[in-house]
Order: structure tokens, then sequence, then C-alpha cells
């Protein structure tokens, strides 16, 4: 468990609020808002900038789900939705909104702070998981722009391929750029001479 982590609460109910306020602080959070109304929830969110999000909702209608899976993309920070029912459309939008813990029916307070150890946790695992995914695009999209200048330099100066490459290593080496920039420029170039 992390100390002392900076919680929204969204919660109209002021009685589960407590159950929750009162586990959060057993657990030794002591910063925690709650947000009792859903208007410009999102905006209201930002304006806080917290640590994890919990959201509480007792019978939750499609609109208010839809609004509550909006601020869960938006705020990249580990949301836990607490639901007394719900049905498999619901809980499919729920993980395609990236809510790291849809809890259906399991607000007891014995269990919120696992429960919030848990959101935590996916949340960081998924990031990892985005982060990783990120860099792979980013290796393939300079691949292929390394490609595309090898295929440029061995037409317009009548090279192989590994000269080709040694060529935009070189130049990458001596302006003190990554290959990929080099690369990008004789792309650049190549379509200007066009």
């Amino acid at each position: 468990m992390q100390a002392s982590l900076k919680i929204v609460i969204v919660d109209a109910n002021p009685t589960r609020t407590a159950v929750l306020e009162d586990a959060l602080r057993e657990a030794g959070h002591a910063h925690i808002v709650r947000l009792g109304e859903t208007s410009q929830l999102l905006a209201r969110i930002c304006a806080l900038d917290p640590d994890v999000v919990i959201i509480d909702l007792e019978t939750p209608r499609r609109a208010v789900l839809e609004q509550m899976f909006e601020v869960s993309r938006a705020v990249k920070r580990p949301v836990a939705m607490f639901v007394e029912e719900s049905d498999k459309a619901a809980i499919e939008a729920a993980v395609d909104a990236g809510v790291s813990a849809y809890v259906v029916g399991g607000l007891r307070k014995e269990r919120i702070a696992n429960i919030l150890d848990l959101c935590i946790s996916r949340f960081k695992s998924f990031a990892r998981l985005r982060e990783e995914l990120e860099r792979a695009r980013c290796a393939l999209e300079e691949r292929k722009v390394i490609d595309r200048a090898k295929g440029i330099l061995m037409t317009a100066k009548n090279l192989t391929e590994d000269a080709a490459y040694g060529l935009l290593r070189k130049t990458a080496m001596n302006e003190n750029k990554k290959i990929a920039d080099v690369a990008q420029s004789v792309v650049t170039a190549a379509g200007l001479l066009k």
C-alpha cells in the first residue's frame, strides 16, 4: 500500500461514501475529496489531480456509466468502480474504458484497502504495457523510415544495402543524431526532389 494517496470519491450517497472514507482513512489515506454531484465531473477531477479515483454507483444508469467511463479514459489514473448491479456489456465497457477495478455488489469496508491496492497495481501494469507497445510502434516506424532511406540511397548512389545503412550510421554519428532522424531527412529531401 502506498502512503497517503490523494483520492477522489465520486458518490452521491453520503452513507456509502462514509464507508469508503472510513476504510481509506484506516488504511492511512488522509487526503480524500468527495464529489457528490456529477455535473462537470471530468473538469473537477482534472482540477483536483488525484492519485486514484473511486466511483461508487448504487444502481448505475447507462448514461451515468458512460460518463464514468469517459472519466476513466481521460484522467489516466487508477479508477476503482463499485456498482451494485451490472451486466456483461457494462463490464466490457468498463474494461475498455480502462477501469482498473470493477467491483459488483462488493462495497464492504474490510475489502476496500485490498481493492485499492489491486486497482493501483493493475493500472501500473497496464501503463507499462502501453509504454512497451508505444516503444514498439515507434521502433517499427523508425525501422520503416530507415528502410525507405536505405532504398533511396541505394538507388541514388548505387550502393548496397549494407553500404547505405553504413552511410546513414556514419552521418548520424558525425551529426550526433539518431539514425532514424537522419533517415527521415533523407526521405524528406528525396520527396522534395521529385
